[in-house]
């Protein structure tokens, strides 16, 4: 279980980061914090946690060099599965609305709040046009569970059952595959020049294990 602390004061640093003027002329960042922290935690979750929020902070911690604007990019991490129903099919729009009512409210520019909007609806598909840095970090940052090692991808597609519990397991089987081959239909999966050399062959090991196994 992540340290919930440590995460505000990690959310309150990067809004601050981008805030314009003196941080006590703004809202309390730990009041979006902790809203966003609560909904992170909700019972429907077994692999949108906040374990995965941790996981995609640090991997954008690592990918930070490659980013237009690293710190925006943590903001869209912070938002891009915060309103999520596995039985819902607009989650990342939802969730880019509700940054588009936080974040100005918490003192982000117009420009920022657009940018960090524009991320999360790209979280959807993971389709980043050439040149799009800070896509590419979030997108990488996002898709690197795929490149776990054998025990923790084994649990990863564990939790994503748990969550789509309510499928039937036919219609599961079916539907995973299909995302999966899609997936490993793509040129590359991953944008970033650390993504594609320390990520990409692993991910595309453990995806085709795991196709085989739905498949048979």
């Amino acid at each position: 279980m992540p340290d919930s602390a440590a995460l505000r004061d990690r959310f309150a640093i990067t809004l601050r980061s981008l805030l314009p003027g003196p941080g006590d002329a703004a809202p309390d960042p730990y009041v979006y914090a902790d809203d966003l922290l609560a909904r992170w935690a909700e019972p429907q979750r077994r692999y949108h946690t906040t374990d995965h929020l941790t996981a995609v902070l640090d991997r954008v911690d690592t990918l930070a060099e490659y980013a237009e604007d690293a710190a925006l990019v943590r903001l869209a991490a912070w938002f891009h599965d915060a309103v999520y129903r596995p039985d819902r099919s607009e989650n990342e729009e939802r969730s880019a609305r509700l940054a588009e009512r936080a974040l100005p409210e918490a003192g982000l520019s117009a420009d920022g709040t657009a940018e960090v909007a524009r991320l999360v609806r790209l979280t959807a598909g993971h389709a980043t046009g050439p040149g799009d840095r800070n896509g590419a970090v979030l997108c990488d940052a996002d898709l690197a569970i795929l490149a776990s090692a054998p025990d923790a991808y084994a649990a990863y597609t564990a939790a994503v059952r748990e969550e789509y519990g309510f499928v039937p397991d036919p219609d599961f089987r079916a539907g995973r595959a299909a995302v999966l081959e899609q997936l490993l239909a793509l040129p590359g999966l991953f944008r970033t020049p650390y993504g594609a050399r320390e990520w990409e062959a692993r991910a595309r090991d453990n995806m085709a294990s795991e196709l085989r196994g739905l498949t048979i």
